[in-house]
């Protein structure tokens, strides 16, 4: 499966933005924590905001990135998509996982037996 690497890459941010400080601030807090999640509707301006913190406070910050669209529904592209992002933080990083998600799968088998 081919990788678009364009998904892979947080777009810069544009100079016209309007500043959000008090939303970078909470990107910024969200290091101390496990999880930051940031989830609105399209066109809200996630990516907006990201690119913002990015440029500014987030330079000093390893970021991977995923762009998502609708065929990233299915498990094994999301996956993919997924491994490939984290590694482009290092290069070896999820190179087995990759190899083992794009492997032959089993078929499987009906049981010759009743379990019952």
């Amino acid at each position: 499966m081919p990788i678009l690497t364009t998904k892979l890459y947080l777009p810069p941010a544009r100079p016209t933005l309007v500043p959000r400080p008090r939303l970078t601030t909470w990107l910024a807090d969200g290091l101390a924590r496990p999880l930051t999640l940031l989830s609105v509707l399209a066109g809200f301006g996630k990516t907006a905001l990201v690119s913002e913190w990015r440029a500014g406070a987030g330079r000093e910050y390893r970021l991977a990135w995923l762009s998502l669209d609708h065929d990233d529904n299915d498990p094994v592209r999301f996956l993919t998509y997924h491994i490939a992002a984290l590694a482009t933080l290092t290069t070896d990083l999820g190179e087995s996982a990759m190899a083992l998600l794009h492997s032959p799968r089993p078929r499987r088998r009906k049981p010759s037996s009743p379990l019952c």
